[in-house]
């Protein structure tokens, strides 16, 4: 089934320049733009929205300023002036458990919770700032690159959030990202507003106070837009969204992104949730968010904005116009103002996007296309390596992370070739799904030649039928040699998989273990889940084809997965114990010390992908001598 996109209008040159000129015709100004990329995410790369849109709006000859609050946030984490704020809040907590002894017994929790409040001292802090500027030297410095030491770098980092936690508990803080819990629910939106005004446990009101209020102040802006890429995202966005109209109130705030598109068909009627922001962007936002402030700037109405959900005081509304970008007419991301030496990197990783869409579109599970309005777009190849060489020569960038859905066959081959012909120098990774053509030999070894490190794989699943069931249109025979010409190409290949999805049997999901197993020497990584409906998928569009019965939650109105039972196959329950046995009995050499993405990435690109045996667990003296050849 071929994604249904809603087409929009192309935001081609011509178009732009009309937009410009009418802007300009009706005394339009220079706007400065502060854009915002909130916590949490993993503070390894910049994010690539918000260079993108940046790049739109400087082109238009609007000022801009970007903030990657997310890195910012952990750099102030740790650090000697936020670990003696958490010093200083430990009789606050101390004193409460204390009140609420006197009322009644403390639970387990709270006693625990008060014995290491007593073991935050002074010195104990003290102690953590040493060792938090040692752990930020060893993850921006080549001493990265030795095994032991990046591993009691993110040691430190565990224990330092483990600290941080007991002074806004029940909160849990955590490092890597995306599993910092306020003890709210974010897909209930009544629990995120709460959340919001909660100043005991909502670590973010003080990350907005540090970070996010003097940047306001100091810079003046017009417009504010927020980046909200994951639903884990709300609990920052939305606190930073509320505190800025309490203390900012002429400041115009706008929300975009992957999670905002999303709950397009909620948001207009989530009142009290849309009286923290002035708007929303959808789907692809260059054009957008471009007219959205060149509207601002003339004080025109934003009914012609296209992409947009707003706020006047008539109510709520939704415009009826849809706009897509035109690839050809975008410039290059602009990382301009980005603090790149800040990442928690040695060298930097630069993102970059050639198409929008995805070229297959069939996958039953997916709902990626769910954020555009026009299908499938490509840069041409010429314009691409002319992107990627601007960007490594000017941020003196060697490792690129090609984050589009899924690299099309045709013009990855195409960029490997241009790669070798042009003499680019890079490093790069990317996404990619397994067609007859990845099985060539020459296909893998021009990739491997034009730097090509690590390939980021949609396996989903070795059964033949459950791949026909998901829409995949591939064979195991495929897979099977397409791992085999990637890696003895030396390519990293990181295999993805769930189990799960409608129709499989708990016999397919072993059939996948088995195949994996039988292939390990090809397979250097896995990342494997079990199935989630997502209200955008085929799958939830059409329950009945895949003999699935889903069950809505009235009171989650933010959620973006649905609860399901299915006619045959593996339930959820039945799913997450099959998991559960994959991750306990897989191949050893699968399991590793320091499992990031992108430090894998740099770890295959500065010694091969044959000779990172100490990231490995539990790997055998003979199983390290037998994979110790190569690249």
């Amino acid at each position: 089934m071929k994604i249904d996109y809603n087409k929009g209008k192309r935001a081609t040159p011509e178009l732009m320049q009309r937009n410009r000129q009418t802007s300009q015709d009706a005394g339009g100004r220079k706007m400065k733009v502060l854009l915002v990329f909130p916590p949490d995410w993993f503070p390894s790369e910049p994010y690539l929205s918000l260079p993108t849109l940046t790049a739109f709006l400087r082109s238009a000859g609007h000022e801009v300023v970007q903030k990657d609050v997310n890195l910012e946030m952990y750099d102030w984490f740790f650090s000697d002036d936020f670990l003696l704020k958490v010093l200083e809040k430990v009789p606050q907590q101390l004193e409460r458990l204390k009140k609420k002894s006197k009322k009644h017994r403390l639970s387990e929790n709270e006693m625990e919770l008060q014995n290491a409040l007593k073991n935050c001292t002074r010195s104990l802090i003290l102690e953590l700032i040493e060792k938090a500027e040692t752990a930020k030297q060893v993850v921006r410095s080549q001493d990265f690159y030795d095994a032991g030491k990046l591993e009691r770098a993110i040691s430190v980092f565990h224990e330092l959030t483990a600290v941080i936690s007991l002074v806004y508990a029940p909160a849990r803080i955590c490092m890597p990202p995306m599993e910092t819990d306020l003890s709210y629910k974010r897909f209930i939106s009544s629990e995120l507003l709460k959340a919001v005004q909660d100043t005991r446990v909502n670590v973010y009101r003080d990350v907005f106070e540090h970070i996010l209020q003097p940047a306001i102040t100091d810079e003046s802006p017009d417009v504010i837009g927020v980046s909200i890429v994951f639903q884990q995202q709300l609990f920052s966005s939305m606190t930073f969204c509320a505190l800025i109209k309490e203390q900012f109130p002429d400041i115009h705030v706008t929300i975009g992104g992957n999670t905002v598109t999303r709950l397009r068909d909620v948001l207009p009627g989530k009142s009290n949730l849309f009286a923290l922001f002035d708007s929303a962007v959808l789907f692809e936002g260059e054009t957008a968010f471009l007219q959205l402030v060149e509207a601002i700037g003339t004080g025109s109405d934003l009914t012609k904005v296209p992409n947009l959900i707003y706020r006047n005081n008539a109510g709520i509304h939704t415009s009826s116009i849809t706009s897509a970008e035109d690839m050809k007419a975008l410039p290059p991301p602009d990382f301009d103002g980005l603090p790149l030496e800040k990442y928690f990197v040695p060298e930097p990783i630069l993102p970059y996007l050639a198409t929008r869409g995805c070229y297959w579109g069939k996958c039953e599970f997916c709902d990626h296309g769910e954020g555009y309005t026009a299908g499938y777009r490509t840069k041409k190849i010429n314009q691409i390596i002319d992107d990627i060489r601007y960007l490594k020569n000017r941020h003196n960038a060697r490792h690129f992370h090609f984050t589009d859905e899924s690299y099309p066959l045709a013009l990855f081959k195409k960029l490997s070739r241009k790669l070798i012909e042009n003499k680019i120098d890079i490093k790069w990774a990317t996404h990619i799904r397994f067609e007859k053509d990845l099985s060539c030999e020459q296909v893998c070894k021009d990739a491997a030649e034009s730097g090509c490190k690590v390939l980021h794989m949609g396996f989903e699943s070795a059964s033949e039928k459950v791949l026909k069931l998901m829409g995949k249109a591939t064979s195991t025979d495929v897979i099977r040699r397409s791992l085999e010409m990637s890696s003895s190409a030396g390519i990293w290949n990181h295999v993805m998989g769930f189990f799960g999805f409608p129709g499989e049997t708990e016999e397919d999901a072993r059939y996948s273990m088995r195949f994996l197993e039988e292939n390990k020497d090809h397979v250097h990584s896995i990342g494997f889940g079990t199935f989630d409906l997502s209200k955008y998928t085929p799958v939830a569009k059409n329950p009945k084809k895949f003999g699935v019965t889903y069950h809505k939650n009235l009171d989650w109105d933010l959620a973006l997965n649905y609860y399901f039972t299915v006619r045959e196959g593996l339930g959820i329950e039945e799913a997450e114990r099959v998991l559960q046995e994959f991750e306990s009995n897989h191949y050893r050499g699968w399991d590793f010390r320091i499992f990031i993405r992108e430090y894998i990435f740099l770890y295959v690109a500065h010694f091969g992908k044959n000779k990172l045996p100490a990231l490995q667990y539990n790997v055998s003296s003979e199983e390290r001598a037998g994979r110790s050849g190569g690249v």
